[in-house]
């Protein structure tokens, strides 16, 4: 088998298979007998270990996606692979833009691990072919995106919080709990938490503010440019998929990181709210925001350190930021 995994220290957090592995799990997929021709390690993920494998008889390649040991999973992240395909059901509105799951297993019998194979979708990543348009036609594209993400966050929930649970029957308990657990995964790892407790402390003292979010949306949890795929021969930016809905849950649209990123700067992605519709900007989802955006630097944190990335500290003077702006 032609293997090209994506070489990393031995200390990094994503670890990749081997060929004996990859090729256990193509059998348990594909039948006894199943042989890997070709397994491309994608450099793109940032959580699981994504690969791109040919296999014998199989008409066209398949994706890989590997979850981290469980065992290096933190409490503010763990089973995310589950969530995702938990989550499927609830996409069915975006169906066309998705990948299809072939098969999951979670039986840790093969390699210890969480792992799907999805269909490979065709189109290339928007942050490599957006680039090559002039930036007069960019707002096509955030329109699009714009109008995905409200026909996401049209979707009903049952109750607050992770798609796979668990579940909250009131969104302030859903946004403490997950402060809490980005404050605990900081501690285990030596990182200064008390930022992120201070939020969760107000988030509580005013826990009527979040509880005027009555009823659950559904949340992308991650969508934005690097998580599209684009036509690679349109004239101008089409969007032909969407990927990586792990972090799915069940809260309020303002929350969720796609509008994180909206929001972020006036340039061309304000086409995004041309579908979407304009955000509500009272005093009181001006306050959740801010709870919204410390959660946001808090996962960050954990992320960069996760990543081995030096900017860790950079979230610290953010964090106080939003701090002042909330008490």
């Amino acid at each position: 088998m032609d293997f090209q995994p994506v070489e990393r220290a031995s200390e990094a957090f994503q670890q990749s298979l081997t060929t004996e592995e990859i090729g256990k799990v193509c059998r348990r997929a594909f039948g006894g007998t199943a042989m890997p021709v070709s397994a491309v390690e994608l450099g793109t993920g940032m959580y699981n270990n994504v690969y791109r494998v040919t296999v014998a008889g199989q008409e066209r390649p398949v994706i890989l996606r590997v979850a981290p040991e469980p065992g290096r999973q933190f409490r503010s992240e763990r089973q995310l692979m589950r969530n995702e395909y938990a989550s499927v059901p609830y996409l069915a509105v975006i169906a066309p833009l998705m990948p299809r799951v072939i098969v999951a297993d979670w039986s840790h019998e093969v390699i210890g691990r969480d792992w799907m194979v999805q269909s490979l979708l065709g189109g290339v990543p928007a942050p490599e072919r957006l680039g090559d348009y002039p930036r007069t036609v960019w707002p096509t594209f955030f329109r699009q995106l714009g109008g995905i993400t409200q026909s996401v966050h049209d979707v009903r929930g049952p109750r607050f919080g992770p798609v796979d649970g668990p579940g909250y029957a009131t969104w302030s308990e859903a946004v403490i709990v997950s402060l809490e657990e980005i404050a605990a995964d900081l501690d285990s790892v030596g990182l200064d938490a008390a930022d992120v407790r201070k939020v969760a402390a107000v988030a509580a003292h005013e826990s009527a503010v979040l509880d005027e979010v009555t009823e659950p949306r559904l949340l992308t949890g991650d969508l934005w440019t690097v998580n599209a795929l684009l036509d690679p021969a349109a004239p101008e930016p089409v969007i032909t998929g969407v990927l990586d809905f792990d972090r799915c849950l069940f809260g309020d649209p303002a929350a969720d990181w796609t509008i994180r990123m909206a929001t972020a700067k006036a340039d061309e992605r304000t086409a995004f709210w041309e579908p979407y519709g304009a955000l509500d900007r009272s005093p009181a989802a001006v306050w959740r925001a801010r709870v919204y955006e410390a959660r946001h630097l808090g996962a960050i944190r954990l992320e960069r350190h996760r990543l081995g990335k030096d900017s860790v500290g950079e979230s610290y003077g953010a964090m106080a930021e939003v701090l002042a702006g909330l008490t």
